[in-house]
């Protein structure tokens, strides 16, 4: 990191930014071509979920290339001072290989994970709902965290 004074270091508060996080920018590479999705998610023991369509254009860049890299902020604000500008925030930028989770009782536990993200309490996932949704898991292999004006 090129201003080692705005990097974060501890696990633990990067886990706090993902805690608070409500999107996740999950990107990827289409050939030569980047592509970049938000996201709902959740998180547990290093690994990121996310819920999707058994079909669609992202499915098929992680068939293809599991690689991806993630972000996230939160506490972003504008702050002004006579002619200056600048912006607050606190960030999480990682690294990982995506994989799909297959066993029905581990996509359940992976909605719930996301589900608790956002404050939810678990569902009673019918089969077919469980069937027709893909869960995407990325092992996070990488990541910073990166805070400025705080």
């Amino acid at each position: 990191m090129r201003k080692k004074e705005r990097e974060i270091c501890d696990p633990k508060e990067m886990e706090s930014i993902i805690d608070r996080a409500c999107v996740c920018r999950l990107a990827m590479c289409d050939e030569c071509a980047p592509y970049v999705v938000p996201l709902c998610f959740g998180y547990e023991k290093g690994a990121l979920y996310f819920h999707s369509a058994t079909e669609g254009r992202k499915l098929e860049i992680l068939k293809k290339n599991p690689r991806v890299s993630f972000e996230m902020d939160i506490d972003w604000e504008i702050v002004r001072s006579g002619d200056h500008c600048n912006m607050r925030y606190r960030s999480v930028i990682g690294f990982g290989n995506a994989s799909f989770v297959e066993a029905l009782e581990d996509r359940r536990h992976s909605l719930d994970l996301i589900m608790r993200h956002y404050q939810q309490e678990p569902f009673v996932y019918p089969q077919d709902t469980l069937k027709r949704t893909a869960i995407i898991k990325v092992e996070i292999e990488e990541m910073t965290g990166k805070a400025y004006g705080y």
